[in-house]
């Protein structure tokens, strides 16, 4: 009888030993499905929160293992796209509406957290000596550091997962304890049979040309058909073609657009308009205790594919992907091209700049 009884005991106690999985099996569970994992492709949304705005987009990662990898980011507010593809050649940030590249010799994503890039994660979470894991429904939450370098506020995430840890959702928290990045996934296949093709750059420079094409058949044609009415009875002894005058009206920037944050002990001491071959440029230089100088125009298309090589790496800015090197930074916002250079200012504080920059309204300037 006493055998039986220990027995028993013994039994209840494996039981309830197997019925409840470690912090260690939990992460595990996690590791073991990426690693596992020789290509996956995830979608979701993502959120961010910059000064009381929200930007939201749309977000498709591709992976393949030996670190290839293409993140689509979709702006859900001004359908503004934005692809950042890393291969075997390099890192690059591709703009398909502006046909240009900026291509970067960059440690990217493994230099910094990314919410939306599964290795990234893990490494956030094995980098923790001690993780906090909280039970919540039959779900788990994961609390890790994180490691923004351009964004020093902020300073932890949660990692959302269901009882089988397949993951849901990342939050990712200020020093306030404020959401300022939220991505939220809609699917993930970890079997998704991706091959090096689906990294080529010349795929994405031959499908923007297929879509620019498709765009412009037929306006061209209504265009043609206005422009034989409209000059009819009319004097054609203009000084430009119809479409270079166009052209040129559109890429006027009408006003100076001033960033709403600048370092303490600096000022504007000087603002110029120049006009260029495409239009005009605003240039405004600051100086006090950080000297800097920031540049404005009109974002053009490049009638051929453009790759513009970075020595730096890729920033995310609110509203778009900035491209960063030692001493400066250059980003494309509402159809506005910013490029942001100084001696003084540390990388931070040029990414501050250019989120104000995005959350202003157009101040008017004088001719």
């Amino acid at each position: 009888m006493k055998k039986l009884v220990i027995l028993a005991l013994g039994l209840m106690l494996f039981i309830t030993g197997c019925g409840k999985e470690t912090e260690e099996d939990l992460i595990a569970k996690f590791e073991k499905s990426i690693t596992n994992s020789k290509s996956y492709i995830l979608k979701g949304n993502m959120e961010i929160l910059s000064n009381e705005e929200t930007f939201t987009y749309s977000i498709e990662a591709n992976y393949l293992k030996d670190d290839y990898y293409k993140v689509t980011l979709v702006n859900q507010t001004n359908n503004h796209e934005q692809i950042i593809l890393k291969n075997g050649d390099g890192v690059y940030v591709v703009t398909p509406t502006l046909n240009k590249s900026f291509k970067f010799q960059s440690e990217w994503p493994a230099n910094s957290s990314q919410s939306y890039i599964l290795s990234s994660l893990l490494n956030d979470i094995k980098g923790e000596e001690k993780i906090s894991v909280e039970e919540q429904d039959k779900n788990y939450i994961l609390k890790t550091k994180v490691n923004y370098p351009n964004n020093s506020a902020l300073t932890y995430q949660k990692i959302y997962f269901d009882k089988n840890m397949n993951l849901e959702k990342v939050e990712v928290y200020d020093s306030e304890d404020i959401v300022n990045i939220k991505v939220v996934f809609s699917s993930i296949d970890l079997k998704a049979g991706l091959s090096e093709e689906d990294f080529l750059l010349e795929d994405l420079i031959d499908m923007n040309a297929e879509n620019k094409k498709d765009e412009n058949k037929e306006p061209k044609e209504e265009e043609n058909n206005q422009n034989t009415e409209n000059t009819e009875g009319q004097n054609t002894g203009n000084e430009c073609e119809n479409e270079e005058c166009d052209t040129k009206s559109s890429n006027i920037l009408d006003s100076i657009i001033y960033p709403l944050y600048i370092p303490s002990e600096t000022y504007l001491s000087n603002s110029e308009e120049i006009d260029t071959d495409e239009g005009n440029r605003m240039i405004l230089t600051f100086a006090g205790d950080k000297n800097f100088v920031l540049i404005e125009e009109v974002a053009n298309i490049a009638n051929e594919f453009e790759i513009i090589p970075v020595y730096g790496d890729p920033v995310m800015l609110s509203d778009t992907i900035a491209a960063k090197s030692a001493n400066s930074l250059y980003w494309t916002s509402e159809n506005v091209s910013y490029y942001l250079t100084s001696n003084d200012l540390s990388t931070e504080e040029m990414v501050t700049i250019a989120e104000s920059l995005g959350n202003t309204k157009v101040v008017s300037g004088s001719k």
